[in-house]
């Protein structure tokens, strides 16, 4: 690596918790260079400000805030990490309009972006539509679909929740002229902390680590099948994929498969549709969970 790859992070942070887990990885991932955090899909202003409360703990407030299309006024699971925190409190800047900042930054980048997408992608099809350029200034990795693995390492494959939540946007997305690179199910579904592993991230005095943890506890109350999980393990860190696969391939097989979006949710591979770089298989499970753990704690 010469010089850090720029990215945008595109997110719908404050609903799974695994997002909040993903931007601590990427503010601690030296090879990328986070531009612009947009929050995507339901009740943007709250996602918002989980993520700029999250850069002001990691001393990130360089890096804009972006409000995507609003679709919901509910907050999530962890609103009490922000409830006295308005997006008026971010001393870094704050734009209204999510889809104009996403093009203004990809379409201002003097090199090519990296959209780093990990929920549902109104926002990103809604740029496409206003500035169809964009896809000749970026790339897309994303955290989308299942290829022939579902939910829990199922061998039954799944309508994936960032696929399913608005299959129109997601095909606008795979079907536009840019390179795409995703973490289907197949991989992002089977990585989880554990053991010792898990204790060094928990018990980490790091102040991003610890706001992680802390989210983590309060999202873990709010769902009562996992409220004695965050003393234990984390749950499923799906985006941490998605975010390593813009710098690093090392761990995965890739396969470049024909992949269309089905109007109940779906990727299905079909001869013919946009071909898709596809991170299908893991060559070392245990090696990803280590390089998260030595990330996480500041020991990369």
């Amino acid at each position: 690596m010469t010089h850090p790859i720029p990215v945008i992070l595109d997110t719908d942070i404050g609903g799974d918790i695994d997002d909040t887990w993903a931007l601590a990885l990427l503010l601690k991932s030296p090879e990328l260079d986070l531009k612009l955090v947009v929050t995507d899909t339901g009740d943007t202003p709250y996602r918002a400000r989980v993520a700029a409360r999250l850069l002001e703990t990691a001393g990130r407030t360089d890096v804009p805030v972006a409000v995507g299309i609003r679709q919901s006024d509910n907050a999530g699971p962890q609103a009490g990490w922000v409830e006295r925190y308005s997006l008026d409190d971010y001393p870094g800047a704050i734009f209204e309009d999510g889809v104009d900042a996403l093009i203004d930054t990809i379409m201002g980048s003097p090199e090519p972006v990296t959209l780093i997408a990990i929920g549902p992608v109104p926002n990103i099809a809604a740029a496409l539509a206003r500035e169809p350029r964009i896809a000749t200034r970026a790339r897309f990795v994303g955290m989308h679909g299942s290829v022939r693995v579902g939910y829990g390492g199922s061998s039954v494959v799944s309508a994936e929740w960032n696929v399913k939540a608005d299959p129109v946007a997601c095909r606008a997305v795979f079907t536009a002229p840019w390179e795409i690179t995703i973490t289907p199910l197949d991989t992002c579904g089977l990585v989880q902390l554990t053991g010792d592993r898990y204790a060094r991230v928990r018990d980490c005095p790091d102040p991003l680590t610890r706001a992680v943890i802390d989210n983590y506890r309060i999202w873990a109350r709010n769902h009562e099948w996992a409220r004695e999980d965050a003393e234990d393990h984390s749950s499923t860190l799906f985006d941490t994929v998605a975010v390593t696969l813009a710098f690093s391939e090392t761990l995965m097989e890739i396969e470049t498969l024909p992949l269309r979006v089905t109007g109940d949710g779906y990727t299905a591979i079909e001869p013919g549709a946009k071909l898709v770089r596809c991170a299908t298989r893991w060559k070392d499970l245990p090696a990803f969970e280590e390089f998260l753990v030595q990330r996480l704690t500041g020991r990369a």
